[in-house]
């Protein structure tokens, strides 16, 4: 079908139809009067309209249409019929006088068939192009040529000159969302945009068989992809989400059709949004196969993971999210001269968030519109920037991963030199990957390894989650604890999914990953005896693979270091042993345990450091020290302590020694 031609003005359009109506009428009027004779109206429908066309340089829609579905000249005639029934508010009258039946005052394909000298019987066939594309609808419960004939209201509105637009389909499909950004696409998504424009500019045959689908994980992207694709041909973008595609197949081949007759009007390009899907549901599933495989106009699928067509092949790009070097680009472009400045901190940035074109323009727009005095950038510009992206980049883990709010210092890690030092070395690998991994090129070697894993083993209570706290807080990233218990599914492929989600997200987002109790997830591959050990060794493989490919920074922690699998112990750049704490320690810890707001009387660090006891257990027992100070009205004391120790012991199913309590009270 060709393009849509431009539009004439709307008067042109009324103008067009108001003399073809006026011929209509005139054929049913002489028909009435004449109806003794039986003979049918010699009125010549082309040689009026032929005279309208003299008048008009561009065709009309009226001409576009009959010749865009090809109606032959009697169901143009028969359209025309409708269009007079709806204009005309007298016209019922002049049916039901021409069929001599007061109960038929509308059209009907009987009175078209006495009306019009070129009648011909196929127009009643279901097939037949007026009905097929719906152009008119057809009454029931009556023999065919008594049923109503009217125009369908869409058709009829493009008619008179406005822009085509099916009111069936206008709560299902939306015209993309205006982007608020200005600036290009970066070369390797326009080299995709490019490519799918060629697609669609072969030859007809080719394009209409051409499923473009667009995989990957941001949405923003695809979209501004195939909106680019769209516009390089000059043709409109219009969504609809896979949810409101009806299921029922007789409704998805009606579907289709309306569709397909937008785009003879209009030369749309459909992109389903097939987005955070669960293609498991057979429905759907069923639904969206039954679109790709029968819809014959082009189509686009932005989805994150590929889709299978068994009987139509799909044309799949991968979309990436934009190298360094491009993300590097837009951020000079957006923060321009006025905030110079901060162009220095770029690098670091795009290190540790992986964002899109718009969000690194709305955050710049933030930190530009932040107050300032003479119009200079406040100073401490860089770390709202920072704040800014990682709110920004923030994943959506509420379902797999609890968010840890990250208040722990290095005052409150109580911990062996060797080891702080070992955590400190571990953030500066955290902060100098840009320049370690790209100004100096070791990102050239290849993309794995390109992240920071660690693993934090020792006895429960000795530290190993407050490190992590005090390292997120020390880089101001987020961190996230895996919810091992929602992320592990007795269903084949979805522990796999759900890992594969959280090492997506927390990329992206440039959170800091924390696998608590790992050996429950990267424990040892078995020798496999049934289905459920091979199962089990898949997802150790599985994710072997991904904490290589993984470019953030994951912690694990275990109470079994021996429990792990030895290929993850390989793969892991730091490993960090949490000593249980010694007297001196745990008096450090003591010392530390009580906020300096909190009242207290009497306390000796040292006399309670000879609890043998990690740090986890000290906590508890001042915080319940606490309560029941609070509870007194006092200040903590040692008493307040001797009792929630007692407590804690005996949680522990432990018993308190004299030694340990010795001159407590």
């Amino acid at each position: 079908m060709n393009p849509h031609p431009a539009f004439v003005e709307d008067k042109t359009n009324i103008q067009y139809l108001e003399a073809a109506i006026s011929a209509i009428e005139q054929a049913v009027i002489d028909y009435s009067d004449r109806q003794e004779q039986d003979t049918a109206s010699t009125i010549d429908i082309r040689s009026v309209l032929a005279n309208v066309n003299a008048t008009i340089n561009n065709s009309p829609a009226l001409n576009y249409l009959c010749t865009t579905f090809a109606l032959s000249l009697f169901e143009c005639q028969i359209l025309l019929l409708c269009v007079a029934q709806a204009l005309l508010p007298y016209f019922s009258q002049l049916c039901a006088k021409a069929e001599g039946n007061e109960h038929l005052a509308y059209p009907t394909f009987g009175l078209a068939m006495r009306l019009f000298p070129n009648a011909s019987g196929s127009a009643l066939l279901p097939m037949s192009p007026l009905q097929y594309w719906q152009l008119v609808q057809v009454g029931a419960n009556q023999e065919i040529t008594k049923c109503r004939l009217q125009i369908d209201n869409s058709i009829l509105l493009y008619l008179l000159g406005e822009p085509y637009q099916d009111e069936r389909l206008i709560h299902l499909i939306q015209p993309i969302p205006k982007s608020d950004s200005n600036l290009p696409l970066q070369p390797s998504h326009q080299n995709i945009a490019e490519q799918i424009a060629t697609i669609w500019t072969q030859t007809e045959a080719v394009s209409k068989l051409s499923v473009v689908q667009l995989c990957g994980l941001d949405t923003n992207d695809k979209w501004a992809i195939a909106n680019r694709a769209c516009q390089l041909i000059e043709r409109s973008l219009k969504i609809i989400s896979a949810r409101n595609l009806p299921t029922d197949t007789s409704d998805i081949n009606n579907f289709i059709r309306r569709w397909e007759r937008q785009v003879a009007l209009t030369n749309d390009i459909l992109l389903i949004d097939c987005e955070q899907l669960n293609l498991t549901e057979s429905e759907l599933n069923t639904a969206i196969l039954q679109l790709i495989q029968n819809l014959n106009t082009p189509l686009i699928i932005s989805t994150e993971d590929r889709l299978y067509s068994p009987r139509r092949p799909l044309i799949t790009f991968e979309v990436e999210k934009l190298s360094p070097e491009e993300q590097q680009n837009i951020w000079h472009s957006c923060l321009g001269n006025t905030t110079s400045e901060l162009n220095e901190h770029i690098p670091v940035l795009v290190s540790q968030f992986n964002l899109n074109t718009l969000a690194i323009q709305s955050a710049c727009l933030r930190v530009q519109n932040q107050p300032a005095n003479h119009q200079t950038i406040p100073t401490n510009s860089s770390h709202q920037l920072w704040d800014i992206c990682r709110t920004m980049a923030r994943p959506q883990l509420d379902d797999l991963a609890q968010h840890i709010n990250a208040t722990a210092n290095w005052d409150d890690l109580v911990l062996p030199e060797l080891q702080k030092k070992i955590l400190q070395n571990l953030i500066a690998q955290v902060r100098q990957r840009a320049k370690v991994y790209w100004e100096w090129g070791f990102a050239g070697k290849g993309n794995r390894g390109l992240g920071v894993s660690a693993l934090f083993a020792g006895s429960p209570g000795t530290g190993k989650t407050m490190a992590a706290e005090v390292i997120a807080k020390e880089l101001r990233l987020d961190l996230y604890r895996i919810d091992l218990s929602a992320v592990v599914s007795k269903y084949i492929g979805e522990t796999e999914k759900n890992l594969r989600r959280i090492f997506d997200a927390a990329e992206a987002g440039g959170a800091i990953l924390l696998f608590d109790e790992a050996d429950a997830l990267f424990g040892k591959r078995s020798e496999v005896k049934d289905s459920h050990d091979r199962h089990a060794n898949v997802e150790v493989s599985y994710l072997l693979q991904r904490m290589e490919a993984y470019q953030g920074l994951a912690i694990l922690t275990t109470n079994l270091k021996n429990s792990l699998d030895q290929a993850f112990m390989r793969r892991l750049r730091f490993v960090i042993s949490f000593p249980f704490p010694d007297a001196k320690s745990r008096a450090e810890i003591w010392r530390h345990i009580f906020p300096q707001q909190i009242p207290t009387q009497g306390l000796d660090f040292e006399k309670l450091s000879q609890l043998n006891l990690a740090g986890g257990n000290i906590r508890n027992i001042a915080l319940n020290a606490a309560f029941n100070a609070a509870e007194a009205g006092e200040p903590i004391m040692m008493k307040h302590l001797l009792s929630a120790a007692q407590s804690e012991y005996f949680k522990l199913e432990k018993t308190l020694t004299d030694a340990e309590i010795r001159g407590w009270v």
